[in-house]
Parts: C-alpha cells; structure tokens; sequence
C-alpha cells in the first residue's frame, strides 16, 4: 500500500509551519557584509598580490602542476623514460 501526499506550499510557509525562525533578513545582512568584505580586500590589493594569493607557489608551482597532470596522462612516463 502506497499513501502519496504533495504539499504546496513556499518555503516560508514550511519555515512557519515547522516552528522554524526566519532568517531572510539574517541572510540578507550576512551577504551584504561579504560583499563589502571581498571589496575591502580587492580593492587594497595590487594585481600582483592577487596573483601571489591565487598562485602561491608562483610560476614554479604552476610548472609542476603541468608536469604531474602530463605524467599521469602519459601513464607515468617522463620524456627521459621515452
């Protein structure tokens, strides 16, 4: 035996409905805080720092990401090995 109930209902209904607390306008000053977080950082940030921050091993640490992805498409192999 199946029973089969579908509920119509938003989401603040459901909230109110569980006894849960609204969070809206909770939410709405969390991302308005990170926001100007995020443009407080970037904006005292020069170009360089940016990169420094997304890279921290600069380019060397990008040149051995490329040789490990390399060695495992290649099955291990480096070009000595060939």
């Amino acid at each position: 035996m199946k029973i089969r109930i579908d509920i119509d209902c938003s989401p603040d209904e459901a909230r109110t409905f569980f006894g849960l607390p609204a969070v809206e306008s909770l939410h709405k000053t969390m991302v308005a805080e990170i926001e100007e977080r995020l443009k407080a950082g970037l904006a005292a940030m020069t170009p360089e720092d940016m990169l420094k921050t997304w890279m921290p091993a600069g380019v060397e640490g990008f040149e051995q990401m490329q040789k490990t992805f390399w060695s495992t498409m290649t099955g291990g192999k480096t070009e000595r090995e060939k």
